[in-house]
């Protein structure tokens, strides 16, 4: 195994995780706030999308359009929102998620071994400070806000996953 072998699991592993922890919630479910205060799922989600087409385009890649509005109702203003028509549903969601995470995916293909290396640029640099962590961070973050939406499970009485 090589390191885009690597990163190329960690990607699609988590793929199949984040899948797999939404697949039996509703749109309502995805609502649910596990305390007063705390993001519910269709924001996080919102953001993880967002986050994961800013590290697709530094890594040159390009990640598919979003919707119209997506990113105004995924800001930090917007968080504490509630309402179904405030957000996307569970299948916009995923689809959205799916399309970004292939791109990320083939943006990490398309690297050379040289190119994992490369130093990152600007705000991204603190959190991954190579092309190649930056590369894989879209599972870990991915797999932060997965541990979160896990706690919504259980205050939903969802069959516990992992």
């Amino acid at each position: 195994m090589n390191a885009k072998d690597a990163i190329r699991a960690a990607l699609k592993t988590n793929q199949n995780m984040m899948n797999m922890t939404i697949n039996d919630m509703t749109d309502e479910d995805l609502l649910v706030r596990p305390v007063p205060g705390a993001n519910h799922i269709a924001w996080q989600f919102g953001h993880l999308i967002m986050a994961e087409q800013s590290m697709v385009k530094a890594l040159g890649g390009q990640p598919p359009a979003l919707p119209a509005g997506f990113a105004e109702q995924h800001s930090k203003q917007t968080a504490a929102a509630d309402g179904a028509s405030n957000f996307a549903t569970k299948a916009q969601y995923l689809d959205l998620f799916n399309k970004t995470r292939e791109a990320a995916l083939a943006a990490a293909e398309k690297m050379s071994d040289a190119d994992l290396d490369k130093p990152v640029e600007g705000s991204m640099a603190r959190i991954a400070p190579t092309l190649g962590v930056l590369a894989s961070f879209p599972a870990v973050h991915a797999y932060m806000h997965m541990g979160q939406f896990s706690v919504v499970r259980r205050k939903l009485g969802k069959p516990v996953l992992f």
